[in-house]
């Protein structure tokens, strides 16, 4: 057993309190990570706002990248060293959805009560998103990492772990993209921007941004949409269709909005897809009119992290990434430090961050 530093939640709604706490040794197919940077994701502050329910005390975070620094038995492919991503996708590897290929899926249950984590007089910490990375270190299921190379900045690294795998896959693994086909983007936040690039990089004909501010129209066209709608305006679809000349092969909802979700089949062509990545907080539900879904041939894909199989999936961004191709150091806002974290929070549910970042020295 060791002691490390983590942002700790005891209320729902409170600012994060920095304290020491326990981690425990990683045990058989367990690795541990020194972290170096994590990002302030919007599922982090949806947790530590009540808005999804959960277990309390709680150390969230998710979305990181490090330095490997002890190996439990049966892991095989890592050592002393490597530095990793590490995501929230932990699979089992034998269940139905991860033998055929869908590990974000994994049906295998995480034994909570045997968690990594303790406070320091011995009771149960929760290991949020089986990763609580809003820590000095942790203690993941060797499925949760993946190796990067050496040098690059740790930073734009974290980054792969969620939000870019999510809206880059929610393009090229949820929805399926072909070259030439239309998208709307309905959100430019984070995952939203990310989204945006997955399409470009997909070959999309025509890139539509939806977002309530001109500003974040303006980001959007950086990361590769071709037109920018403003949802403010009475009948935002009619402005996306008219950039198109038709409605969209694909929608995909990148805000946690049930308004969002009732307004997205109004952007689609026939034989289009709605593809559903932001989530709303539990309880919140949206209407459809089933009848035209039918009779357009249109359809509703759920994107959980992009669909993405990791040890695929990352290392193909990080070689987009060196060659250019990938942006990740334009989409962080600002770096703060671990003691800064409060800070860093409410700076990103202000929504003007495209994504902040923990760095720790």
């Amino acid at each position: 057993m060791q002691t490390i530093t983590a942002a700790v939640c005891h209320e729902f709604g409170a600012p994060l309190v920095i304290e020491p706490v326990h981690l425990r040794a990683p045990e058989a197919g367990e690795v541990q990570v020194e972290v170096k940077a994590v990002a302030i994701c919007h599922s982090d502050i949806s947790y530590a706002m009540g808005g999804w329910g959960g277990t309390l005390p709680a150390v969230y975070g998710h979305e990181a990248a490090g330095i490997v620094s002890a190996v439990g038995a049966g892991v095989p492919g890592f050592a002393l060293g490597d530095p990793v991503v590490v995501t929230l996708i932990r699979a089992c590897g034998h269940c139905a959805p991860c033998a055929t290929g869908r590990p974000t899926g994994c049906e295998t249950p995480q034994d909570d009560g045997h968690g990594p984590l303790s406070t320091l007089s011995g009771g149960r910490l929760h290991q949020a998103m089986a990763c609580g990375a809003f820590a000095t270190s942790v203690v993941v299921h060797h499925s949760q990492i993946v190796k990067i190379p050496h040098g690059i900045d740790m930073a734009a690294a974290s980054l792969l772990a969620c939000g870019v795998i999510t809206g880059v896959g929610a393009v090229i693994n949820a929805a399926n993209l072909r070259a030439g086909q239309d998208v709307v983007v309905i959100g430019a936040g984070g995952v939203g921007l990310n989204a945006i690039q997955g399409a470009r990089i997909a070959g999309a004909r025509r890139i539509v941004a939806v977002d309530m501010t001109e500003d974040k129209l303006a980001a959007a066209r950086e990361f590769g949409a071709t037109d920018g709608v403003l949802a403010t305006e009475e009948k935002p679809w009619r402005s996306a269709k008219a950039a198109m000349g038709r409605g969209a092969d694909a929608v995909l909802v990148t805000v946690g909005a049930a308004k969002a979700y009732d307004l997205a089949p109004r952007y689609l062509a026939g034989g289009g897809k709605v593809i559903m990545v932001g989530m709303p907080h539990t309880g919140a539900a949206s209407s459809y009119e089933a009848a035209s879904f039918a009779a357009m041939g249109q359809s509703m894909v759920g994107s959980k992290m992009g669909e993405a199989v990791i040890r695929r999936d990352i290392p193909w961004m990080v070689d987009l990434y060196g060659q250019g191709r990938l942006k990740l150091d334009e989409l962080i806002s600002r770096r703060w430090r671990f003691d800064q974290i409060n800070e860093a929070i409410a700076d990103t549910k202000s929504g003007s961050a495209r994504r902040n970042v923990i760095v720790f020295e």
